[in-house]
């Protein structure tokens, strides 16, 4: 029964069109008085909990380093480069939107500011080159959902901190098959560009390419220091946003210098919005979770797949079609915080990594970023683009399909994700 209110609760306190941390107390307070629990105090309490933890520091310093780093001109330098190395391939612009999303998801871990950033400067130039525009849009779309699996990750921070796992582990897990997510939707770009009509850019001299690698330089500098501070051990996630923010912002001023004193306060202000926002979600979150902990939701759900828990790869299976389903309603942020907290148990029962699942999991909650009806990349990129949101889904569609193949790819073969793992991490 507890099962029924608390979905019930949930989905029909967002079919009001309460948003969604609203809908998370509310969902709280119904399980709440069904348990006889109708202490107001309980709600305050676990809402403070639920925000009050050191790593998740890290998620308005990840926020402000995106900000310095668009504002700053580090996208717009990646995007150069890719161009001079790329671009005169036939769909050239596809491949370098694809390296460009890479590059970018190694520095910012945020697909609606990745994409945005990408949407804005790439779909004109695609457009005027005779792209198919729809088929571009959902290339970009797709390609932003990189910047959630590669760290740094705030999907991977919220994760690691609702279900007590290793941050830094989840980050190096996460490398392998961000980069197989780049390959699998390039594969499916050629396929579908194959026989477009289009125009090729003009090939570049080795001189300037070098010249437009050696001014996105500073930018290519930041992936490589995180991700090798972290597997060193000298700082931790929290810290590392920290060093992302600090760098991002150095070199905007004074190397770049296209950040001002003055656009600081704004920049400050829009990272702060952001961050107000999904921390609101994981303070409403928390009280969700200790109630679904007290109602033993994750031991009922436990009973409900115990036909499968001998049977690792089936039970991960079953968990990611749920997760898909899961994601076509909900956004990420509250995917995650919802669904960890129910899932956690279950895994450790059956002995399932969870630093593993993550990974699929978080591969998993991106590609609904562009699943209907939430689709929030998806909403981005069509209000960038001004295209309509039927057009992008049809153009979205094969590289979705690339995106599940590498999913359930790492769903019949976990080595591939765990072997790079251990390796690294020796």
């Amino acid at each position: 029964m507890i099962v029924f209110i608390f979905i019930v609760s949930l989905l029909g306190l967002m079919a009001l069109g309460m948003p969604i941390a609203f809908a998370l107390v509310g969902c709280g307070l119904c399980m709440m008085y069904y348990m006889g629990m109708t202490d107001p105090q309980i709600v305050i309490q676990n809402m403070w909990d639920g925000a009050n933890s050191f790593p998740l520091l890290a998620v308005p310093f990840f926020m402000l380093a995106g900000e310095f780093m668009n504002a700053g001109g580090m996208t717009r330098r990646i995007i150069a480069m890719a161009m001079a190395w790329v671009g005169h391939i036939r769909g050239g612009l596809g491949y370098v939107s694809v390296m460009a999303a890479v590059a970018m998801a190694a520095l910012s871990g945020s697909a609606v500011a990745d994409t945005a950033a990408l949407a804005a400067v790439l779909v004109p130039l695609m457009r005027n080159a005779g792209y198919n525009i729809s088929r571009s849009c959902g290339l970009i779309s797709c390609g932003g959902l990189i910047a959630p699996i590669v760290p740094p990750s705030i999907g991977f921070i919220l994760y690691g901190v609702t279900g007590n796992v290793s941050i830094t582990k989840l980050f190096i897990a996460g490398i392998v098959p961000g980069v197989l997510m780049g390959v699998s939707i390039m594969l499916a770009w050629y396929w579908c560009t194959k026989n477009d009509p289009m125009r090729i850019e003009p090939k570049m001299s080795m001189r300037l390419r070098l010249q437009e690698t050696r001014r996105a330089a500073w930018a290519l500098v930041l992936p490589v220091v995180v991700v090798g501070g972290l597997k060193i051990g000298v700082f931790t996630p929290t810290e590392a946003a920290v060093i992302a923010a600090f760098y991002s912002l150095v070199v905007g001023l004074f190397i770049y210098r296209e950040i001002k004193l003055s656009q600081l306060f704004g920049l400050f202000l829009k990272a702060s919005e952001t961050t107000a926002v999904i921390m609101f979600l994981v303070s409403a979150a928390g009280v969700s979770a200790w109630l679904i902990t007290a109602a033993d939701i994750p031991g009922q759900l436990a009973q409900m797949v115990e036909p499968f828990m001998g049977n690792k790869m089936l039970l991960t299976f079953i968990l990611m079609v749920l997760v898909m389903l899961v994601g076509t309603a909900l956004d990420m942020t509250p995917t995650i915080l919802i669904m960890t907290p129910v899932l956690m148990p279950v895994l450790r029962q059956a002995g399932i990594d969870p630093v593993y699942f993550g990974v699929l999991f978080m591969i998993n909650n991106a590609i609904g970023l562009v699943t209907p009806p939430v689709g929030t990349v998806l909403n981005v990129v069509c209000g960038v683009a001004r295209v309509s949101m039927s057009s992008a889904i049809s153009g979205v569609i094969p590289f979705m399909i690339a995106q599940f193949a590498v999913m359930f790819l790492l769903v019949f073969f976990p080595g591939i994700v765990m072997l790079p793992l251990q390796w690294m991490t020796r």
